[in-house]
Parts: C-alpha cells; sequence; structure tokens
C-alpha cells in the first residue's frame, strides 16, 4: 500500500513539474516597465488604454476611422524596444481584415484615419504572448510605426 501511495506522489509531481513547462508566463509588469523606459529615454509621450496598449498619432489622417471588422492597407516597421526591426512592409503597404491580426493592432489600428499615422507599442499580452516563435521571443514589446493607408 505504501508503495501505491509513493508512485501515486511520484506521478503527480512528475505531471505537475511537467506541466510548469507548458505554463504562460505573465509580463505585465515587466512590459509596462519596458515601455514607459522607452517613452522616456526617446522623449516621446503616448496615450495608454485600459489593455497596456500605447499609442501615438503622428498624423491625424482624413475620414473614418476602421471598425474591427474592416478590411484595412497598412504601411508598417515591427520592432523591439532595442531597434532591432524583425518585420516590415513595403510602402504599398499590406491588406488584411483587422479581425485576423493581433489584438494589439485590433484595438490599435482604429486610432487611425486613412492618411494617418503613428506608433503602437504593443504588450506582450496584446501580441505574440509569453510563448517564442521564430522570429519574436516570448514575452516581447512590439514597437509598430504605422499608416493607415486605407481601409477597403
Amino acid at each position: 500500500m505504501k508503495q501505491l501511495i509513493y508512485t501515486l506522489f511520484a506521478v503527480t509531481l512528475f505531471i505537475s513539474c511537467s506541466n510548469d513547462k507548458n505554463e504562460t508566463k505573465d509580463y505585465t509588469a515587466q512590459n509596462e516597465k519596458e515601455i514607459t523606459e522607452y517613452l522616456a529615454k526617446n522623449n516621446l509621450t503616448a496615450q495608454r488604454t485600459n489593455s497596456g496598449l500605447y499609442y501615438i498619432i503622428n498624423e491625424e489622417g482624413e475620414g473614418n476611422n476602421p471598425f474591427i471588422t474592416s478590411n484595412v492597407t497598412v504601411a508598417y516597421k515591427g520592432s523591439f524596444t532595442n531597434g532591432k526591426v524583425f518585420d516590415q512592409s513595403d510602402a504599398e503597404g499590406v491588406s488584411f481584415p483587422l479581425s485576423r491580426v493581433i489584438v494589439g493592432w485590433q484595438e490599435g489600428i482604429p486610432f487611425f484615419k486613412p492618411g494617418g499615422s503613428g506608433l503602437l507599442l504593443i504588450p506582450s499580452h496584446l501580441g505574440y504572448g509569453s510563448k517564442s516563435n521564430k522570429v519574436i521571443p516570448g514575452g516581447s514589446v512590439l514597437i509598430f510605426e504605422v499608416k493607415l493607408l486605407s481601409i477597403n
């Protein structure tokens, strides 16, 4: 009987330890600090939403703002707070349904009108989360220079 209890305990411990690798880490506080330090270092003033997204509108643009259900064309450059670029469109931009991109874009792009441009500073929970992929390390703050070219 003791052997069975020890075996069950060992199996439970092993399962709980192996599940720790699959847990997501909360980078919220770390990302908030990283964004505010980036803003201070670069002498930028941004608006912050309740979700933790920061945005800066450099050019207002004209017309209506897009909705989550809109198809948009956006020219962009994505980088980390250290300045390393991880992705970039050409000047003609990329067209896509807003509902099919990361939450930070779903929330941030509607602040712009066609012709408008600025920055989106996206904490990891609104980007790609705590898991690494080929290009973006888990927990990364993403900075996008964006220009909303059109609402299609």
